[in-house]
């Protein structure tokens, strides 16, 4: 997914300004097309590993990439989408290679994704995925010496916390698919990081991005189908149910609309809104997880997913968090002066 962890837009200097309809209209569409492919696109794939048996999730990711690859060309090239960044002809040797490694880090993360729910249940998944801000915010910490505030600091106990309920109160648990899963959360907070470097000191266009990452993405992910998955259990496409490649086709058409509309959710609103919308999504995919797949909640994986989610809450409102304490302090602070000042004004008109 192509975000911004900056957390700003071009729109947000004039957030306080009415929109005009059109755009209003372009947003509504955006964050309903997000959610929605949000929600349904991990669903589908568990969907396609579970009911059908396919157990092929490097060529899932690998078609994900082609869809990407051919969809977003035919975008650019009908100017549909204009890139106003950095353009390909102007990429310096250095930002090749940050795009090459982000596309290392973007297939790892699919890949490791994919591979987690041929063996865990998609809530558990979703669980574990929420803890991605821990992972970004010790490398930023750690490798990039970046400070953050104390509250998010704060937020990330409720999150282990959960997580780890959601571990222990999980009732099919797989030691082998907890670890892709955990990998894949780990290789997300990485991308983040890479994907903020990419998009704020090479000031590359997010869809643009989108489209030079997926090229060697396509090449590694096939490279690595051919290598490691087993091609004699695959029957000839003529022999597996056609339903399969209907759904396949709409996982893959369903990860390209995802990013799409990820990057004018954020043109037009900011990251920030993003990720609290992306607290929506976790909450769809553990209620399609009951109704498609009848997943068994715990109570202790239940507490652990309010748990996970309120310190998402913390996290992505932080900022908005302090600024509400320091207005209260000050007003708190500014309160004995002004009842003097009343007192002292009383005192002269009596």
């Amino acid at each position: 997914m192509m975000v911004r962890t900056d957390g700003v837009s071009k729109y947000e200097a004039t957030a306080d300004k009415r929109r005009p309809p059109a755009e209003m209209l372009h947003l509504l569409s955006a964050v309903i097309v997000w959610l929605v492919t949000g929600t349904t696109i991990s669903s589908l794939n568990k969907w396609i590993f579970a009911v059908y048996n396919f157990r092929y999730p490097l060529l899932l990711s690998a078609l994900h990439m082609l869809t990407a690859i051919v969809v977003d060309y035919g975008l650019i090239k009908l100017r549909v989408i204009r890139h106003a960044g950095v353009g390909e002809q102007d990429l310096t040797t250095g930002a090749k290679c940050k795009v090459f490694l982000l596309s290392l880090t973007f297939c790892a993360s699919i890949a490791f994704g994919n591979m987690g729910l041929n063996y865990v249940q998609l809530s558990f998944a979703q669980m574990i995925y929420t803890t991605t801000p821990l992972f970004t915010l010790a490398i930023s910490t750690l490798i990039l010496g970046k400070q953050h505030h104390f509250l998010k600091y704060t937020a990330m106990m409720p999150i282990c916390l959960g997580a780890s309920f959601s571990i222990m109160g999980e009732v099919q648990y797989d030691q082998t698919g907890c670890l892709f899963v955990i990998a894949a959360t780990m290789f997300r907070g990485v991308k983040s990081i890479q994907q903020s470097i990419l998009l704020q000191e090479e000031k590359i266009n997010s869809v643009f991005l989108l489209y030079l990452m997926s090229i060697p993405s396509f090449c590694i992910l096939a490279l690595a189908a051919l290598a490691l998955e087993n091609w004699a259990l695959l029957e000839s496409p003529l022999h597996y149910d056609r339903h399969l490649w209907l759904f396949i086709l709409l996982s893959c058409l369903g990860s390209v609309l995802y990013n799409l509309a990820s990057c004018c959710v954020i043109t037009l609103t900011s990251a920030v809104t993003l990720h609290i919308l992306g607290n929506l999504n976790v909450v769809g995919n553990l209620l399609l997880s009951q109704l498609l797949f009848g997943t068994e909640l715990s109570a202790l994986s239940c507490a652990g997913a309010a748990l996970t989610l309120s310190g998402m809450l913390i996290y992505q409102n932080s900022e908005l968090i302090v600024r509400y304490m320091d207005t209260r302090r000050a007003k708190a602070n500014g309160a004995p002066e002004r009842d003097e000042t009343q007192r002292t004004e009383a005192d002269k008109t009596a």
